[in-house]
């Protein structure tokens, strides 16, 4: 277990080290540069000064030796200074916007899995009956605005109420929690429809095998067929597809954060593109990279620890 741990820690460098690179010209081949947003809305800025905040940021190098002294920078955790006005550490503007994401997707998985698998076990279990299309309809016909805005049982915007503050502790907490629930669905929405119906199939593919009518064959109630002898199986490839999903998850934080007015790293992101904040973006990629490689690398050992075939190859 431990050589098949250090192979996959080892592929990781040169997969995040490309990601980096490919990140790194597609930002700096995009139209327009960080200096153009300090220099345009400026009505003293001149040829002078933009070539000068150029150089202050390197922008007057080659590529090749921008993205050298950049990745010098991350070797030693340097995320470097945003280019925004503030002119913040990257590393503490993405640390403040962190936790949120991370909660969120968190959060949107537990409700994938909570609600997912038990929907694919009954539909695998009930083929073909009412149950069966009517949870099929339903994981695909929900809709997030129907909730927050025509019922308008949730908040749709920010993360806390206007008096958050003069709140009691219990009320701060039920006013995230609150403001979490819509977010945190619509994170969780396109998941919950794919991992229903893929528990689905792999349910009826498992069902199918021998061994499962030789225990219904002994006489062993359904219960026991399904959930002690068929649900592991089952289980085994929703592992590494939930270790694929996270990079969807985490991209999607752009998209729900944004819409929703969440201050996560994903509204970070996206005000750091409009900005052309280099630093902060290229951190926020690299941060998502690890923490997308990271994910992937727990559903790999989760994997080999329930197959011992995946870890001796």
């Amino acid at each position: 277990m431990i050589l098949y741990l250090s192979k996959r820690l080892l592929m990781m460098i040169p997969l995040l080290l490309g990601i980096t690179l490919i990140s790194f010209v597609v930002i700096h081949l995009a139209p327009g540069e960080p200096t153009d947003l300090q220099t345009d809305l400026n009505p003293k800025s001149n040829v002078e000064m933009r070539e000068r905040l150029r150089e202050r940021y390197h922008l007057d190098k080659p590529l090749t030796v921008q993205y050298g002294l950049w990745l010098k920078q991350i070797a030693t955790l340097d995320f470097g200074e945003s280019f925004a006005q503030d002119h913040r550490p990257v590393l503490d503007k993405i640390s403040e916007r962190m936790p949120i994401t991370i909660l969120i997707n968190l959060l949107s998985i537990a409700l994938i899995l909570a609600v997912s698998v038990p929907i694919g076990i009954l539909s695998a279990a009930r083929r073909n009956s009412h149950f069966d299309r009517g949870t099929t309809v339903f994981v695909f016909l929900m809709m997030r605005d129907y909730f927050g805005v025509r019922l308008g049982l949730f908040p749709v915007a920010g993360l806390k109420s206007i008096g958050y503050d003069f709140m009691s502790p219990a009320g701060q907490i039920w006013d995230v929690a609150h403001h979490l629930i819509l977010p945190v669905f619509v994170s969780a929405f396109g998941g919950l429809a794919g991992f229903s119906r893929y528990m689905r199939s792999n349910m009826l593919e498992v069902i199918r095998q021998d061994y499962i009518l030789t225990a219904r064959a002994k006489g062993l109630s359904e219960r026991v067929v399904i959930y002690k002898h068929a649900l592991r199986n089952a289980l085994l490839p929703v592992i590494t597809i939930l270790g694929l999903a996270v990079p969807g998850l985490i991209g999607g934080s752009v998209i729900f954060e944004t819409i929703f007015a969440i201050p996560g790293m994903g509204k970070l992101f996206y005000d750091g593109v409009m900005m052309r904040d280099y630093p902060l973006i290229m951190g926020i990629l690299v941060i998502g990279a690890v923490l997308t490689l990271i994910g992937n690398l727990l559903a790999d050992l989760s994997y080999a620890l329930a197959d011992p075939r995946i870890r001796k190859g």
